[in-house]
Parts: C-alpha cells; sequence; structure tokens
C-alpha cells in the first residue's frame, strides 16, 4: 500500500512538473533576430558640431544587444533600441552605418544605409534648368571689321562616344602651363597634404574592382524614375529625374559597402551626362540615390554656386577620369581629377560646392587647380605613368572630393587594358612636386 501511494506521488508530481514547464514555455518570448526596418539617416549642424541621426524600427525578438558599426568604430546599445546618435562626424564626409540586433555571439544580417553631412551654412536652391548651347553662326574679328569665319569651338576638346567633352576653352580643357603659381598659398597648401604621394585610384582589375566606371547610351535610352534617400534640402541640389540609366549600369566598387557607389551615363546624340552618387538599383528599374547631376557636355555652364552634384565639389566626374583609349594615343588633353586628404569649406571655379566644416586658409579648396611641377623629371617614368604625369604639368588636376585616407587618389576609370606595374610609379611622386595655381577667386562654403 506504501509502495502504490509512493507511485501515486511521483506521478501526480511528474504530472505537475510538467504542466508547470508546458506553461513557462507557452508565456517565454522565442528569440528571432530580424534585421532593422525602415532604417533612416539624417544630418544636423548644431553649435557642437555635426550630428548624424539614424532612426529604425525594432522587428527583433531575445535580442541582447543592438549594434551599430561605423568603420573602425563599434558601439553597443541596449535591447528594444531604435535610435541612435553619432556626435563624431565631420561636414562633407560620407558615412557607412551598419546596424544589427545581436544575441550572444550571433547576430543578424545588418541594415545599411550611408549619408553625406551636411556642411554648415548650407542653403538649399531650386535644380538648374541648363539653357540650350547658343553657337554663333560668325564670330567678330579682332579689332573689329565684322565678322569673321566661323570656328569650331570644340576642336581640340577631348571625345567620348561622338561628342565633345565640354569646349576647348573650358577649364577642363586648358593648359595651365603658363598660370602663375599662387605665391601667396601654395606653400601652405601642398605641406597640408603631408607626406603623402600620388596614388591610382583605379587599374586592371587584377587587384581588386577600382576605378570610376562609365557607360554610352543612345539617344532613346527608356527613362528611368530617380529617388532621393536625403532629406528634401539636401535633394533640392540635385537635378530631378527621370535619367536614362539602364538596370544593369556598371557601379563603381559595387562589393565595398563604404564604396562612393557612382554611376556615370553619357547620352549619345545630345551628349548629356548623368551623374549618380551612392546609387542603389530599385526593382522597377529605378535608382535610389543620394544625389544626382546632369551636364551639357557641349556647354561650359556650371551650377548654381553651393549646389553639389555626384561630386562633392559640384563638378562632373567623367570629364578628369584617366582612360586608356586616351593614354594609348600618347596624350591626355585634360585635367585629371583628384582627392586630397581634407580641405577647407571653400571653392574655386569651376567647383561650386565646399564639403568641409574647416575655415583653415592652409587646407586646399575645392577646385583647387593643382599642377606637378615643370622641374620634376617625368624621363624616370615610363609607358603609361608617364602619359598621365605629363597631363598633370600641362594640364593639372583639380581638387574634386575629400578622401578616406592620407593619399591623393588620381581618378580613372577601371579597364583590362592598364598596366598595374606601369601605374605603380605614380606612388613615387610625392606630394611635394605638386604645386597650386592661381586660376580664380576663392568662394566661402
Amino acid at each position: 500500500m506504501r509502495s502504490q501511494r509512493l507511485v501515486v506521488a511521483r506521478a501526480i508530481a511528474l504530472a505537475l512538473a510538467g504542466v508547470l514547464l508546458v506553461g513557462s514555455t507557452a508565456h517565454a518570448r522565442p528569440a528571432r533576430l530580424r534585421p532593422a526596418a525602415s532604417l533612416k539617416a539624417a544630418t544636423s549642424v548644431a553649435q557642437q558640431g555635426s550630428v548624424v541621426k539614424l532612426r529604425w524600427r525594432d522587428r527583433a525578438s531575445g535580442e541582447t544587444r543592438w549594434e551599430v558599426l561605423r568603420r573602425p568604430r563599434r558601439t553597443v546599445l541596449r535591447t528594444n533600441s531604435t535610435r541612435f546618435t553619432d556626435r563624431h562626424v565631420r561636414a562633407g564626409r560620407t558615412y557607412t552605418y551598419l546596424v544589427r540586433p545581436c544575441r550572444r555571439s550571433r547576430c543578424a544580417r545588418a541594415a545599411r544605409v550611408r549619408v553625406r553631412v551636411r556642411t554648415r551654412g548650407a542653403t538649399p536652391r531650386p535644380a538648374p534648368v541648363p539653357a540650350p548651347l547658343q553657337v554663333p553662326t560668325a564670330l567678330p574679328r579682332p579689332g573689329g571689321g565684322g565678322p569673321g569665319p566661323v570656328t569650331d569651338p570644340y576642336a581640340g576638346s577631348p571625345t567620348i562616344g561622338g561628342c565633345p567633352v565640354f569646349p576647348k576653352d573650358s577649364a577642363w580643357n586648358t593648359d595651365i602651363t603658363s598660370l602663375p603659381v599662387d605665391r601667396a598659398r601654395s606653400d601652405a597648401y601642398i605641406a597640408s597634404l603631408g607626406t603623402t604621394t600620388l596614388w591610382p585610384g583605379f587599374g586592371s582589375g587584377l587587384h581588386g574592382d577600382y576605378g570610376i566606371p562609365y557607360r554610352t547610351v543612345p539617344l532613346d535610352q527608356p527613362l528611368v524614375p530617380i529617388r532621393f534617400h536625403v532629406a528634401p534640402d539636401i535633394a533640392a541640389e540635385s537635378d530631378p529625374g527621370p535619367y536614362p540609366i539602364p538596370g544593369d549600369a556598371r557601379i563603381e566598387e559595387a562589393g565595398d559597402p563604404a564604396a562612393d557607389h557612382h554611376v556615370l551615363v553619357l547620352r549619345r546624340g545630345d551628349c548629356r551626362l548623368f551623374e549618380l552618387f551612392d546609387a542603389v538599383p530599385q526593382r522597377d528599374d529605378g535608382w535610389s540615390v543620394y544625389s544626382a547631376a546632369t551636364f551639357d557636355l557641349r556647354s561650359n555652364a556650371l551650377r548654381p554656386d553651393g549646389h553639389t552634384s555626384a561630386d562633392a565639389a559640384g563638378l562632373p566626374i567623367l570629364p578628369g577620369l584617366a582612360r586608356v583609349d586616351e593614354v594609348q594615343t600618347g596624350a591626355i588633353h585634360h585635367a585629371l581629377r583628384v582627392a586630397i586628404p581634407r580641405t577647407q569649406n571653400a571653392y574655386i571655379h569651376p567647383a561650386t560646392h565646399a564639403a568641409s566644416d574647416s575655415n583653415d586658409p592652409v587646407l586646399p579648396p575645392m577646385g583647387l587647380r593643382l599642377r606637378l611641377r615643370a622641374t620634376y623629371d617625368i624621363s624616370r617614368l615610363h609607358g603609361q605613368s608617364r602619359v598621365i604625369a605629363r597631363a598633370l604639368q600641362v594640364y593639372g588636376a583639380l581638387v574634386a572630393d575629400n578622401t578616406r585616407g592620407s593619399r591623393v587618389y588620381v581618378s580613372g576609370t577601371p579597364d583590362p587594358g592598364w598596366s598595374d606595374a606601369d601605374l605603380d610609379q605614380l606612388k613615387r611622386i610625392p606630394a611635394s612636386a605638386l604645386e597650386a595655381v592661381v586660376t580664380g577667386p576663392i568662394r566661402p562654403g
């Protein structure tokens, strides 16, 4: 009898334990590490400096923390977080943020957003409507005496896809060998570059996807919508869509989440250039971008002062790229695009936009024209690097962006025709071999 009671008691105890276990399991919150949704970034400028504010929707459950990653920083937030403020940013810089929920050693797929920090004092302006190019039928003769014969304003200009890349008298296409050195500022500008060297930001593709690609399309290329993933006041500096961008257009360094992801398309026929920054293709064949701009390559018209483009300086990108087809002819007949470590909050035409919160006058402004000194002996170079170095002596380079490092990056297209061994010679040219020339007044950003 006693043994029977013991058996019954044990059975009742086990049953009660099972009920409690089931009940506790039923009310436990299962761990589901879903990625953040609706991640958005906004920037603002306060007295204490620039800030980036992130907001997202928390879809995760059971997480033990949230992580916000911005190379090289990693910030850990408490559970159920939906916002984050980054005060360690600089105006004019572009940052990529990754946000993810984690539980112990496991994390969900990170949501990603890129944002360019606003420049202090920037004011939104309406997007420009380019005027049609007026080509004169006759030009006045020197000293009067009536019109002379018509001259071709594009004679001697570089060409891409049958289009001239701006008139010959464009700032991009002007020989600057006779322009004076900026004696008052050049030494300070060059000293701010430190002990860095030139560096080719492009190559053959054998050692990585480096360079800014471009594509030409026909006049009847279908137009697609362009959407801006930034605040309206920043988007107002861009040219609205639609643009003739193919859905399979090549994106700059698409595999690198920290790259600028430019997309450049030249439309043949009307010779119009379309450029995107931070471009992300969409399911409807459109594109989501940070900024976008169009340029008539038959005109010298600049963007409005204070307006950016797909480049930080408000400049077009394609005209300043080194290209294999040019180098193979033995000469480049235009200025090159360069990005330097730091700039001041100012610009010189043809640039129209500053990308810095520093007013330090020793830093170069955007649009500064740099020239490789004539006394620098390029006979020590050979092949493709020698052609590029000579172009830097004759046409120079325009400062167009801030870098993420300590080098002076020369821009070019990715192309298997490049010899990486040849291009490596550019790395021997010190920044101290450059000089700044006078091209126009400095305008505050």
